[in-house]
């Protein structure tokens, strides 16, 4: 198995707006995006427990013309709040390095 460290030749996160931030994960080509995207690893029923939102509250749009995948989520706490530890949500992505995807 590989980590989707290894298979994506970009993966980071940033602020969609003050109460979501976005996850883009992207893929050098297309074999290796439609691997991913094809393999389940990349739902909202295994991401939520990763950022501890519900189901529901992810959101997962493969984009196949970029070879790429976004994934909104909530923000526990507002961008730019007390208790607010990444205000440009550029470290949100981390949960995401380790997953793995099969062969």
């Amino acid at each position: 198995m590989a980590t989707l460290r290894e298979m994506a030749k970009v993966i980071r996160s940033k602020n969609a707006g003050a109460l979501q931030f976005t996850l883009d994960v992207m893929f050098e080509d297309a074999v290796t995006y439609e691997k991913v995207r094809d393999s389940g690893v990349l739902t909202p029923r295994n991401l939520a427990p990763l950022y501890g939102v519900t189901d529901n509250e992810v959101a997962v749009i493969p984009f196949d013309v970029a070879y790429a995948i976004k994934i909104t989520l909530p923000r526990k706490i507002p961008s730019g709040s007390p208790g607010d530890t990444d205000i440009y949500g550029a470290q949100q992505h981390a949960p995401l390095l380790d997953l793995e995807v099969a062969d």
